[in-house]
């Protein structure tokens, strides 16, 4: 029998737990004796660095700045950080635009556009006072200071407490440097913080010359100029390098404010300024009073910036735009360019005489106010581009906008495309009579029907139904893709009045067109540059000339269609644009309701192609393609062609009379060649055509074209 009793046990857990207790008692009351003990201890040693009176206010100073400097620091970083930011990808500004001079084909300078902008001078080649002149007004301290000029800015600002007009600004060279190069115009505190972190900035990674260099390229000089080179050329015509002190004077009072002080805003003001530099050399010790007195007594004069008014404008527009393309692409670290053109001013002034008189003298009787035309080689060079008939009244290019129809001028695409998939003929036979395609006929100009017709005789009386029908039979998308192919740029609808010119077109993408038939089929796009290279020679782009050209059209076919134009001039629509003594193939167009009137043609020489119109659209009265734009076109061919040799046409058998060529002067010739009106060129004498012989034997030869199904297009006539 178990013993009833266990609470011995018991009483030995309990005294266990009492142990433990006691155990944990005691190990805290020793860790806190313990910690006392080294708090204690810490106390002692940390007394030996205790100080009292003096000594403990130096301290404290001196522990209060190393606190402000490490905030001060962390402040100054948070501000830097956008500065940094800036010049991470180390690349400047783009300038507002480009600087780019144009050159004729011969290397003339015929204009410029853009900016004004020359860095081809190098600092050691710029006038001594130029320098001095600078460094006088803008900052004195600029080879002392590192990159902010502390001294400079506090006297400024003192000055501007005093309520003075201080003569020299707080911001230094190259502040003014670093505001142009990274940062935007605004006025404001965080902009001036950058500033001044990317003053230390081009002061660490750039010499002081390089700095002086750079500001004076790229300081805003007023009249469109950026930098001393291009504003000494345009206030006075010089070279940087020719300017005497007074001019340096002026040209350094520039940098402030050239809005106010540019001497063809404000003569007084511009010489005022020159002054009070010439003062500023005085007293920074660069020169001596003596030195500036001439300078003084005989101030700058600028020379006269008249608009030249034989500058190809129009043409310089586009090639600026041209230029860009090019430029994007070369990636060049410069923002100035040379650019040689193809332009020939001659042809440019023949261009511009023949357009501008032609309006004028059928202005009142067709109501029609402008006219543009378009001059390539045969090979698509440009030499001449006429926009408008006042470049100063109207900047709108309108030889170059694809914004009008070309009327019947567009039916060489449809019998081109014809003679190509059907393998047609000029002699072929066709039937001229009423065509429907749905509710939409056209009809022919003079609204008559000729039976049958040759192919040849269609085109050169620019039947509207027989364009229908060959539109018909070849598919209209075939015939706009051929356009496309020959040099038209702007996309349109295809509609079923496309055979008529319903379509989008400029006169520059005319003239590439009609260049595909004058350069015997191959491609022939327009272009009016040759050459890109910076100030300094480097070559940006260079054409090449002998670049493959893609055949757009067989050989048969463009002599076939040489052949018909040959005849829209000898005995159709285009008989005012021919010219004596050279062979000519061309078309009119004009549109419905006479709204456009174009003629597009070429000879062995020249391609051109001239439109007529209203820019607000109201039709003329009663102007077609065979009138006035035959007329302007003729004019220029006719002055174009004189004592040159006459190139002939491929397909068309003509042999040019002899071209002989008086020993003259040739600047007296030039002269007496543009005042020579086209009735007098030479070759006046016109080589008469048997053109019954001619038909009869067309007539002849002809073979029927397949019978045409009855068909379609809008009632408005295209006409000639």
């Amino acid at each position: 029998m178990q013993d009833p009793f266990y609470t011995k046990e018991k009483r030995k857990k309990s005294s266990s737990m009492l142990a433990a207790d006691a155990w944990l008692d005691s190990s805290l009351y020793e860790f806190w004796q313990a910690l006392g003990h080294t708090y204690t201890r810490f106390q002692d040693f940390m007394s030996i660095f205790h100080v009292a009176g003096f000594k403990r206010v130096f301290v404290e100073l001196v522990s209060d700045g190393f606190s402000f400097l490490a905030i001060g620091c962390v402040l100054m970083t948070a501000l830097a950080l956008p500065a940094f930011d800036t010049t991470a990808s180390g690349e400047f500004n783009k300038a507002e635009d480009y600087s780019v001079v144009f050159l004729d084909r011969f290397g003339t300078e015929i204009g410029r556009r853009g900016i004004r902008s020359d860095d081809s001078v190098a600092l050691a080649d710029m006038p001594d006072y130029l320098i001095k002149a600078t460094l006088a007004t803008e900052d004195r301290r600029f080879y002392e200071h590192f990159g902010i000029d502390v001294v400079g800015t506090l006297r400024a600002l003192m000055s501007n407490a005093q309520g003075e007009r201080g003569i020299q600004g707080g911001s230094s060279i190259t502040q003014q440097l670093a505001k142009n190069l990274f940062l935007t115009p605004e006025r404001n505190l965080e902009r001036k913080i950058k500033e001044a972190f990317l003053s230390v900035w081009l002061e660490w990674h750039y010499s002081k010359d390089d700095i002086l260099k750079l500001y004076f390229d790229r300081a805003y000089m007023g009249g469109g100029n950026h930098g001393v080179v291009a504003a000494a050329e345009y206030y006075f015509g010089k070279t940087v390098q020719d300017i005497n002190l007074a001019e340096a004077a002026m040209l350094a009072g520039l940098f402030k404010a050239p809005g106010n002080y540019a001497p063809h805003v404000d003569l007084a003001a511009a010489r005022g300024r020159a002054n009070l530099v010439l003062s500023n050399m005085v007293a920074a010790g660069f020169l001596t009073e003596g030195q500036v007195t001439a300078a003084r007594r005989h101030p700058a004069t600028p020379i006269s910036r008249a608009a030249d008014a034989n500058s190809p404008n129009y043409f310089l527009d586009w090639a600026f735009e041209q230029s860009k393309v090019l430029i994007e692409k070369g990636q060049q670290a410069t923002n100035n360019y040379v650019v040689r053109t193809t332009i020939d001013t001659t042809l440019q002034k023949y261009a511009e005489e023949a357009v501008v008189s032609t309006v004028r003298e059928g202005a009142e009787r067709y109501d029609v106010e402008q006219g543009a035309m378009v001059v390539t080689d045969t090979s698509g060079a440009i030499r001449a581009m006429v926009g408008g008939t006042d470049y100063a009244k109207s900047q709108f290019n309108r030889a170059i906008v694809s914004t009008r129809q070309p009327g019947s001028s567009y039916k060489v695409f449809v019998y081109a495309e014809a003679m190509e998939q059907l393998g047609l003929t000029p002699s072929d036979t066709i039937t001229d009579r009423p065509v429907c395609i749905g509710d939409w006929c056209p009809q022919n100009y003079g609204r008559n029907y000729k039976g049958t017709v040759t192919l040849q005789s269609a085109l050169a009386q620019s039947l509207n139904t027989v364009a229908v029908t060959l539109s018909i039979k070849t598919g209209r998308d075939t015939i706009a893709a051929l356009s496309h192919r020959m040099g038209l740029q702007a996309d349109y609808p295809v509609t079923r009045s496309l055979a008529l010119g319903v379509a989008s077109v400029s006169v520059l993408d005319m003239t590439s067109s009609y260049a595909v038939l004058a350069n015997g089929g191959l491609k022939t796009p327009a272009y009016g540059i040759t050459r890109m290279s910076t100030l300094n020679g480097e070559k940006v782009y260079e054409i090449d000339p002998g670049a493959p050209r893609e055949r757009v059209l067989s050989e048969t076919t463009v002599a076939n269609m040489n052949f018909m134009l040959h005849s829209v001039i000898t005995g159709g629509t285009g008989r005012r644009a021919d010219v004596p003594g050279v062979p000519v193939a061309g078309k009119t167009g004009t549109t419905s309701s006479y709204r456009d009137a174009w003629f597009c043609g070429f000879t062995g020489n020249y391609v051109a192609a001239v439109w007529f119109g209203n820019d607000d659209y109201h039709p003329t009265n009663n102007l077609t393609g065979g009138t006035l734009p035959a007329i302007a076109w003729q004019k220029f061919m006719a002055y174009a062609h004189t004592n040159i040799d006459i190139q002939p046409v491929f397909g068309v058998d003509f042999v040019p009379e002899p071209v002989v060529v008086a020993e003259t002067d040739p600047a007296v010739l030039e002269e007496e060649i543009a005042q020579r009106p086209p009735s007098l060129t030479p070759g006046a004498a016109r080589k008469l055509v048997d053109l019954a012989d001619r038909f009869a034997a067309t007539l002849g030869a002809a073979r029927p074209l397949v019978d045409q199904a009855s068909v379609s297009v809008p009632a408005d006539t295209q006409g000639l």
